[in-house]
């Protein structure tokens, strides 16, 4: 059995030639996570509260008549799952169908209630008319691609239930493993974690070119934690307050909106693709058997050359993927990928109640069994691709990076001292098009070494997103006080390839390069531990020409 499923004590947005968007109503009475006593919140059994929040007035747009090379539908919709034996569980899907083009770009993920998974090649214009048809105000975020900002899913296009929106956008990203989910002020937490999220995989020459292994060899794995109840429900923030301020911790893994996942292989070279999926848990990924990993791709695709980490560390929305010759271990072998043990995630005496497991805990996360004989076994490739490497001389403002220091005041997050505005822009938040530049996020230690509370915040991890683009990671420093817990994460970062979340331990700071490219607009950086950026971990930067 998955330790994960125990209790925490036995574990202890160029295209200017789209449409914008069919886009009628906002997010007029944005829900609240939870009710006002938010012990324990299933989809459909607690009352929500509304907020306030600034709502820029949505317009309404029409899909244009350019052609395109894949039309799609995609709704998103109350549902049952059939997840564990028994009653089945309510969910939220997305659902979706290839309206025109190749009937192959749209995959189902089979006995599962997550979305659809797209897949397209670099270069296709598509279009994608979504319907909101759950009970809350939402849209649609393409997590990773470069599109226009009205393309982005920013939460001030958020359609109420029963209305639409119309995306038209040319593939602009390389080769890689994206993904999709709601992107409402609010409410991006709990429409993630009752179901609304899929994969989006893009593909060109280049990989084609490096021969890796594709249909049934090629295999996408999400990684989500989840609460069920006695009725097979999914519960969210059973621990009320605390679960908001820390962050959603399940105690039961599923794969693929699966439990106790196993895959069946051949002994031969299998491509393993991972999206840390969840609400806030940090997954680190390595054999049983201490067998080193070999990294082929993060989260904007293909590394140029295979590297090994002993394990590696993905935070909630990055992604990995792994080159895994099964023909290493016998015919008949059983492997257990395991989730390591880790510290310095979580202040101390603040691990949340009884229905999560903490990060940090070892459990199982896959098994796999070596039961087949493979025809062949191709080989690893010694390069993969071509990464256009920035210079740190190139940027606008090497010598004085923009920095943005996480914290909090008065028991909300902040970024500079901020929180969320929808359409709010600080002059320190604008960026010029057709410029490099040179950021800092900075998680401040606190002088207890992050035991607990630090300046009326906590010592905490952060993984940062910023949309539109992918990054390059330069520099990672660590402040005194925190370098042993940092030290048992730091060797499963993989920063050499693009990036478009990077982890931020406690007490840790890191320089990206990002390069303001295409379009103009206002794009979002924040948090991608959900609950934290409902709870306004997340601004807006805005790009001028």
């Amino acid at each position: 059995m998955n330790q994960l499923n125990l209790s925490r004590r036995n574990f202890l947005r160029r295209s200017g030639w789209g449409a914008v968007a069919l886009a009628t109503g906002g997010l007029s009475g944005l829900l609240s996570a939870c009710a006002s006593n938010p012990a324990a919140t299933a989809i459909g059994g607690a009352a929500a509260t509304s907020t306030s929040a600034t709502i820029l007035p949505t317009s309404t747009f029409a899909p244009s008549n350019t052609p395109v090379d894949v039309e799609f539908a995609l709704r998103a919709a109350p549902g049952k799952a059939a997840i564990f034996p028994g009653k089945e569980s309510a969910v939220w899907s997305y659902r979706g169908e290839v309206l025109n083009g190749d009937p192959n770009s749209l995959v189902d993920i089979p006995d599962s209630y997550l979305g659809p998974i797209f897949r397209v090649k670099k270069g296709q214009k598509i279009r994608i008319n979504y319907s909101n048809e759950i009970p809350q105000p939402s849209i649609v975020h393409w997590h990773g691609l470069h599109v226009p900002d009205v393309m982005d899913g920013h939460p001030r296009f958020a359609v109420d239930p029963g209305q639409s929106y119309t995306y038209e956008f040319e593939i602009a990203n390389r080769a890689g493993m994206y993904w999709y989910h709601p992107h409402p002020h609010g409410q991006t937490g709990p429409q993630v974690y009752n179901g609304m999220a899929g994969l989006f995989l893009v593909s060109d020459e280049e990989e084609e070119a490096a021969g890796l292994p594709a249909g049934e060899y090629d295999v996408p794995l999400v990684l989500q934690d989840r609460v069920i109840d006695g009725n097979n429900q999914l519960v969210y923030l059973p621990n009320g307050m605390m679960d908001r301020m820390m962050g959603f911790l399940g105690n039961r893994l599923l794969i693929n909106g699966k439990p106790d996942y196993e895959l069946s292989v051949e002994n031969r070279a299998y491509r393993l693709r991972f999206l840390n999926g969840s609400n806030s848990r940090i997954y680190k990924l390595g054999w049983q058997d201490g067998t080193p990993l070999t990294v082929i791709a993060t989260d904007g695709g293909l590394l140029e050359k295979p590297v090994q980490r002993d394990y590696v560390v993905i935070s909630p929305g990055e992604r990995v993927e792994l080159w895994v010759d099964f023909s290493q271990w016998p015919l008949g072998s059983e492997l257990r990928l395991q989730s390591l043990p880790f510290t310095g995630a979580s202040p101390t005496g603040m691990m949340g109640g009884g229905a999560s497991v903490p990060n940090g805990a070892e459990f199982t996360t896959l098994r796999v069994r070596i039961e087949r004989e493979a025809r062949e076994n191709p080989s690893l490739p010694e390069r993969l691709s071509t990464i256009a490497r920035y210079q740190l001389a190139d940027a606008i403002n090497a010598d004085n990076p923009r920095t943005f220091t996480l914290g909090m005041q008065r028991m909300t997050w902040t970024l500079n001292g901020r929180t969320f505005e929808m359409t709010g822009v600080a002059d320190d938040e604008i960026v010029k098009l057709n410029t490099l530049e040179l950021w800092e996020f900075v998680n401040p230690a606190s002088s207890g070494g992050g035991r607990g509370m630090m300046g009326g915040g906590m010592a905490m991890v952060h993984p940062m997103h910023v949309h539109d683009l992918q990054f390059q990671v330069v520099e990672r420093q660590i402040q005194s006080g925190f370098r042993e817990a940092w030290e048992t994460v730091s060797g499963g970062y993989v920063d050499e390839g693009w990036k478009d979340v990077v982890l931020l331990m406690p007490g840790e700071s890191v320089k990206v390069l990002l390069k303001f490219e295409d379009f103009t607009g206002l794009y979002l950086y924040h948090c991608h531990n959900l609950e934290h950026e409902d709870q306004g971990l997340m601004r807006n930067y805005r790009v001028e020409a």
